[in-house]
């Protein structure tokens, strides 16, 4: 049995993470070991793992510190187990894979987003001479040191063209591979039983997840769902997810006049308007009960909640942003184009991205947010048009199961 090892920073709540319990689900074939940065685990992997006790730190000279001993260990670990081939999912686990690479084992790096977009929009990167100064710098790693990897795998055609045009990857090193997804096993989730909270799904329900982060414009969804509300007394939003923007967003649900229900803070009744439920262990028991699966982000690399809400049937109200949901809305038409109106779109309604920019609850609605009221209001009226999306979009989500997925995998392992 041929070795495969994995490289990522730790295996917390992420999408990344996800996506790398479910490759080494899929490659069963293979002797898997998942080497971290920290011992920080919260998905089951099929495979050894291996912990470096080098934790992520933002100060600059525990950085430098950890760069050789980071270098060393994996280095070592490379001779030791004598892996066919390393993947590496994230920053810096791809940095450090590419520049430990060894003869005669291939060195796979997966790209996750869309660099360009994200230093533009992401405050993680702090503020714009930050962004100038660090998308600088990884451009010449990217040129310099990714470009020696055997193959690239980026998770979207988005992603894929952001780095070679934007970061000087060599294209023919790119190769273009969906996230898989256990879509037997989110099928038979969704199944599971709501208990007592049974009866917030008795009514039209609203339901979006993803981290409560700038990246994923909640804001703008609890701003639309306020005017709805004038409209469908008894609709509800149900928000899964943490994230550092929890205050501010319970504070302007709040705001807007919604009654507002927080997980570690409320008791638990049927009658609020908003219900934020935090992380859940099984979201698609929820996303399967409501109307709509409505997806506001700003911007992404591959968003899986899309395709996880596909699978449950779930017709889906996505933004077309930069990179992701027109692939898995409308795969037939140019990566490259954004709407500027509703579209209607083979597996999914793609509407136009709103702009990166904090709302109060006191200024009125922008144009955009119009579009998504009238749009929302029509798929939640036009009972029709929710059930031919709900079969499409079972369809469709067929395309991203594990099994076709990893077969593009096994191509670029060899």
């Amino acid at each position: 049995m041929r070795k495969l090892m994995f490289l990522i920073p730790h295996l917390g709540i992420g999408g990344a993470e996800r996506v790398l319990k479910n490759l080494t689900d899929g490659l069963r074939d293979y002797e898997n070991y998942i080497v971290l940065f920290e011992n920080v685990v919260k998905y089951n992997v099929n495979g050894e793992l291996v912990i470096l006790n080098s934790p992520a730190s933002k100060n600059l000279v525990k950085k430098l510190i950890n760069l050789p001993i980071r270098y060393y260990k994996i280095r070592k670990l490379k001779k030791e187990i004598k892996p066919y081939a390393v993947v590496s999912l994230l920053e810096p686990a791809n940095f450090y894979n590419a520049i430990t690479k060894l003869k005669n084992q291939k060195v796979i790096l997966s790209l996750r987003s869309n660099y360009t977009t994200a230093f533009k929009e992401n405050p993680y990167f702090g503020d714009n001479i930050t962004r100038k100064i660090l998308f600088f710098a990884y451009k010449l790693v990217f040129k310099i040191f990714y470009n020696k990897a055997d193959y690239i795998v980026a998770i979207s055609k988005g992603v894929a063209l952001d780095a070679v045009r934007n970061f000087g990857i060599s294209p023919e090193k790119v190769v273009v591979i969906y996230n898989p997804n256990p879509i037997e096993n989110i099928e038979e989730l969704a199944k599971e039983d709501l208990r007592e909270w049974e009866s917030v799904f008795e009514g039209p329900v609203i339901i979006t997840a993803g981290r409560l982060t700038k990246q994923k414009g909640q804001w703008y969804l609890l701003r639309v769902f306020r005017q709805l509300k004038e409209t469908y007394k008894d609709l509800k939003l149900v928000i899964l997810g943490e994230g550092e923007l929890k205050e501010y967003l319970v504070k302007l649900s709040e705001e807007l006049g919604l009654r507002t229900f927080v997980w570690d803070r409320d008791s638990f009744s049927e009658d609020f308007d908003v219900y934020f439920l935090g992380f859940q262990k099984n979201p698609f028991k929820f996303i399967a009960r409501s109307k709509l699966f409505v997806f506001p982000s700003l911007w992404e690399g591959f968003p899986n909640a899309l395709v996880e809400a596909m699978a449950c049937g779930v017709p889906v109200v996505s933004s077309d942003c930069r990179s992701g949901p027109r692939e898995i809305l409308a795969p037939n038409t140019d990566v490259e184009y954004q709407t500027e109106k509703p579209e209607f779109a083979e597996y999914g309604v793609l509407m136009p991205v709103f702009d990166v920019k904090f709302k109060s609850a006191k200024e009125p609605l922008e144009e955009k947010e119009r579009m998504w009221v009238e749009v929302l209001d029509r798929m939640l009226r036009d009972e029709s048009l929710r059930m031919e999306y709900s079969t499409k979009s079972k369809k469709r989500a067929e395309d991203f199961r594990i099994e076709k997925v990893i077969e593009k995998w096994m191509e670029v392992i060899g």
